[in-house]
């Protein structure tokens, strides 16, 4: 569990202070469970409202996708070939756009065969065909086989491309059978543009030292993309937790709205506004740094976040964090958190009627790095998750029992 988390906890969850006299030792344990069971049965009859923010591909709606994995019973085999056109569609217009960014990044083909497998694709229209038949797959795997293809495909954060390519092209073979159906994998790999906005419900255990039974929870996702964050404000009533969801591997990307942006720090900025909105001031607030598999990928390819954020050389001298910190990955890793914990340090400046007016001081935000594709690391963070937002439930409930 992470470290903040459990102090958390152990605030929430520990008994009155020992009295030296046995029986009231007894009548305060005796008041305190009651309270508990109280407090819990006040809780779990109300819907948690946890809403997901951040800038579009930072791997919201894959959260959404793993909460149905672990709580509703994942995807019935109808509903994985339903993925299918947007798994096609994925692989489609991922391949295309390598073959397209071929010349303008000065790259040849490694083969004259595979030219003609690009000019194939290139005459192809952009939705993906409605199957992939025996002449597409061989053109596909071809492309995918080629140096040149790989040499770009290297290069891919100078231009927009799917962090899914790499997995499906990959994977392309088995794709291509023709009794092919979609694994869990595979689900959690594909992606849609989110517009507008969509939810999911869902129930899970209460711990027993909270009173047992279910809560529900209620999780809202929401357009990452700048024209899509003005719909925002339609759902931030009644939210009880925000889960902000930066992506760690986007250091060396531009915004694919506007190429001249650097999309970590498009993230940052708009951390920072959701941090100081006041209409989400009383929201708890948890931070997942996503996607550190494909920055740590990144970086033993030879790519640097001082780069692209020249202020990383000073902090990678810092003493304070050597302990912790074994390679460039992990400098990386804090050197992204510490620039969030910085920006809810900041004073506000009131210039606009959506800021704060209180310290950021009274504000607490809660770090985890994950794989939102992993389903194991979003099971066991949310379960801290889940434990912080009942206790602050209990917390919030204006008892007299902490």
């Amino acid at each position: 569990m992470n470290g903040d988390l459990f102090f958390r906890l152990l605030r929430c969850l520990r008994g009155p202070k020992q009295s030296s006299m046995q029986n009231q030792r007894e009548e305060l344990q005796s008041h305190h469970d009651h309270m508990i069971k109280d407090l819990s049965s006040n809780f779990k009859d109300t819907t948690v409202k946890i809403l997901l923010l951040g800038t579009a591909e930072s791997g919201k709606t894959t959260i959404i996708k793993q909460m149905r994995i672990l709580h509703i019973n994942g995807f019935t085999d109808d509903e994985r070939r339903e993925k299918i056109p947007e798994i096609y569609q994925n692989i489609h217009d991922s391949i295309i756009q390598l073959v397209q960014q071929m010349g303008l990044l000065g790259l040849s083909f490694g083969s004259l065969t595979t030219e003609r497998s690009a000019n194939y694709i290139l005459s192809l229209p952009a939705d993906a065909p409605e199957y992939f038949n025996e002449e597409y797959c061989d053109h596909v795997m071809t492309l995918w086989n080629d140096v040149g293809i790989r040499a770009c495909y290297d290069r891919s954060n100078e231009f927009p491309l799917l962090d899914s390519a790499k997995y499906f092209l990959d994977n392309f073979e088995r794709i291509c059978d023709v009794d092919y159906i979609p694994s869990t994998e595979d689900i959690l790999h594909s992606r849609k543009v989110t517009t507008g906005i969509s939810k999911i419900s869902f129930r899970v255990p209460i711990p027993k030292s909270m009173g047992g039974g279910e809560q529900e929870f209620r999780m809202y996702d929401v357009g990452g993309q700048r024209d899509e964050r003005n719909k925002w404000i339609q759902v931030f009533e009644g939210i009880q937790a925000v889960l902000f969801l930066i992506s760690c591997s986007e250091f060396d990307q531009n915004l694919r709205e506007d190429a001249t942006q650097n999309r970590l720090q498009e993230a940052l900025n708009l951390f920072r506004a959701v941090w100081q909105n006041r209409f989400l001031a009383s929201a708890g607030l948890i931070v997942f740094l996503n996607k550190y598999d494909i920055m740590e990928r990144k970086i033993r390819a030879g790519k640097h976040i001082v780069d692209y954020f020249p202020e990383f050389e000073d902090f990678s001298k810092r003493p304070q964090h050597k302990q912790s910190c074994f390679d460039e990955s992990d400098w990386t890793k804090m050197f992204i958190k510490q620039k969030m914990m910085d920006i809810t340090q900041e004073q506000f400046k009131r210039n606009s009627r959506n800021q704060c007016d209180y310290s950021s001081s009274e504000r607490e935000c809660y770090y985890h790095f994950t794989v939102a594709t992993d389903t194991r690391c979003i099971r066991d963070v949310f379960s801290d998750v889940q434990q912080m937002i009942l206790c602050e439930n209990i917390n919030g409930s204006g008892s007299t029992l902490f």
